[in-house]
């Protein structure tokens, strides 16, 4: 074990020597800088003055102050605070025009897909001024200090009775069972990992479980007939049992895939505690959050706690397990992963991990389509997709992902911390009532959603004619049927949202026509959240915002979605036999059953325009 350790130790000192080799060729290229006149700016004024409107938006003419900003909790003593700072930074090769607004400095070089509407310009600059660069923009990140590098310490290691926890074997469901008993008789180390211990801490049901072995996933394969090993950079196995996929991974993979520049000082190991316990605390070290660090030995009744996870689901705290800043440079997804399970838990993040959050969330645009549409169904399938539009708004991630849907927020005055309730968010919260992690729903349900609400606020609505509309969705297309119901509806409805007209008397024929333009509208809607440049002008109108044309609807899903709506702008389906009774068969409901969709679509349309709480 000893050995072992010393052998880490070396590879640490050999970094160290040439980080600091690093540090003196930075300082002798600082120098030369120095030493050059070209481009210099006029005054410290004059670079002050630059360096505020890259940074806050604002522009300085005479004195005077322009904010131009939609990032509203920014104060004016943090815009004084910036001006002072930037008096003081070295000569920088900047050249702006005026009316820009707030570049991330320390995401300039990851944007991808991401443009501005801003007319700053950045004049190109060498490698030895990029990395001078690079060294004093993340100087400014330097007031987060909770949970840097300088100032974390080892958490303390744990060992903690899975009984004291309220965990018991009985919660792993049946499949996940079989593979962990079929591993140990193999006479290997099983372990849970991951989300699946939180959520059985705070006795919530998993969305699955995630095990970690010592046998190598060859050695896997070979004990379950039916399994394969998928994924390249990160390779796991594929076990199939009961209809139900358990994901295993193997330390001696994860341990290939260590290459972190990150190290917790190690200082021997603690009373108690070997090389295993080494080896688990290195593992738990590859994690993205605390919380998603512990792991739980399912047979010796035990789980291990080496980053602190308990102590931050506690105090319902979501913390990278390293610094964040490296954290979410070296996987942007986690950005993405911290807001969904914040959302899901009710969690708040640290001051360290919020504050990269927001301002890392542009490399979100590194990630491939089909990435985003993953994560996004995480967040909005799953019973939390209005605390996760409301985080991804507050932290400034919704302009990127859904810019349509950001424009709405914008138009309608709702702030980044706006505790308020609107139309959007009022239908997916009915959205969650009827789901939870085990039981999501199929990604075209919130996709129609998102298309109907955007139909709605371009043109509202008579709410007669929604319940029409939604009650025509129900049953295949019957708007007879669905007149002769909705105009028996006695209950009120909810007239805060500005997506609903005052209730008029409406003839047949116009409530017809009505109903068919609605649908028409929202397969129009479809089609702009899913056109690159449409989505490009959303925010057009607000110069200070991303301008993002991030489009991650293939053509198959649009397709699907489409098929929601056509019963109502054509004619009836034949033989179309509507869902009896109000239960959700979430089954169904998962695998994209259309009649199974249609049914929740107008529960959750009815259930926002006539809710319940209202007489």
């Amino acid at each position: 074990m000893n050995s072992y350790i010393k052998a880490n130790d070396q590879r640490a000192n050999g970094i160290d020597v040439s980080i600091r080799n690093l540090e003196s060729r930075i300082g002798e290229m600082a120098k030369t800088l120095q030493m050059q006149e070209k481009e210099k700016f006029s005054s410290q004024l004059e670079q002050a003055k630059v360096m505020t409107i890259l940074r806050s938006g604002r522009v300085l003419n005479g004195g005077s102050e322009e904010n131009i900003s939609i990032d509203d909790e920014r104060t004016q003593e943090e815009y004084k605070g910036e001006e002072k700072s930037a008096m003081a930074i070295p000569r920088l090769a900047f050249a702006c025009k005026p009316r820009c607004f707030s570049l991330r400095p320390s995401l300039v070089h990851c944007l991808g897909k991401v443009g501005f509407g801003s007319v700053a310009a950045i004049q190109p600059l060498d490698d030895s001024e990029s990395i001078i660069k690079h060294a004093i923009l993340n100087s400014d990140h330097s007031h987060a200090k909770e949970g840097s590098e300088s100032s974390r310490k080892k958490p303390e290691w744990k060992k903690l009775n899975a009984k004291d926890l309220g965990i018991s074997t009985s919660m792993i469901d049946r499949p996940t069972r079989k593979v962990l008993n079929g591993l140990k008789k193999k006479g290997y180390e099983v372990y849970l990992v991951g989300g699946c211990v939180r959520d059985l801490i705070l006795k919530r049901t998993p969305k699955d479980f995630d095990i970690l072995t010592s046998a190598e996933l060859k050695e896997v394969t070979r004990t379950f007939s039916r399994c394969q090993i998928v994924g390249k950079r990160f390779p796991i196995c594929h076990v199939h049992l009961d209809d139900t996929i358990v994901e295993v991974s193997s330390f001696s993979t994860c341990g290939r895939n260590f290459s972190r520049g990150f190290n917790y000082e190690f200082e021997g190991l603690d009373d108690g505690c070997d090389e295993k316990d080494y080896i688990r605390w290195r593992n738990c070290l590859q994690r993205d959050l605390t919380i998603n660090s512990l792991m739980f030995d399912p047979y010796a009744r035990i789980v291990y706690d080496y980053m602190g996870g308990i102590k931050d689901i506690k105090k319902a705290k979501v913390r990278t397990v390293i610094p964040a800043s490296t954290s979410f440079q070296e996987d942007c997804a986690r950005i993405l992963r911290a807001i969904r399970i914040a959302a899901r838990l009710g969690f708040r993040f640290s001051r360290e991990t919020a504050h990269f959050v927001k301002h890392l969330s542009f490399s979100i645009s590194r990630l491939d389509r089909g990435r985003l549409l993953m994560e996004m169904n995480y967040m909005l399938a799953y019973g939390s997709a209005e605390a996760s539009l409301r985080l991804l708004w507050k932290f400034g991630l919704l302009e990127l992902l859904l810019p349509i849907q950001a424009a709405y927020f914008v138009r309608s005055g709702f702030r980044r911390r706006d505790t308020r309730s609107n139309m959007l968010l009022s239908l997916f919260s009915n959205l969650d009532k009827l789901l939870a992690p085990d039981r999501p729903c199929h990604s075209s349900l919130w996709i129609a959603i998102l298309a109907f609400h955007k139909a709605l606020f371009d043109h509202p609505r008579d709410p007669l004619v929604v319940a029409v509309f939604s009650l025509a969705v129900y049953n295949g297309g019957d708007i007879l049927e669905a007149v002769n119901i909705a105009r028996k509806i006695t209950k009120s409805y909810d007239n805060s949202f500005y997506e609903l007209l005052e209730p008029r008397d409406l003839h047949f024929q116009t409530l017809k026509d009505e109903v068919m333009d609605l649908a028409a509208s929202i397969k129009g809607a479809l089609s702009k959240m899913t056109d690159e440049y449409f989505v490009s002008q959303a925010m057009a109108g607000y110069p200070q915002a991303p301008i993002s044309d991030l489009v991650f609807i293939p053509l198959a899903l649009y397709l699907r979605v489409s098929r929601i709506f056509e019963c109502v702008i054509g004619r009836a389906e034949r033989g179309f036999v509507s869902k009896q009774g109000g239960e959700i068969e979430y089954e169904s409901l998962a695998m994209g059953s259309l009649p199974e969709v249609r049914h929740t679509f107008a529960r959750i349309v009815f259930d926002t325009v006539y809710p319940l709480n209202l007489s």
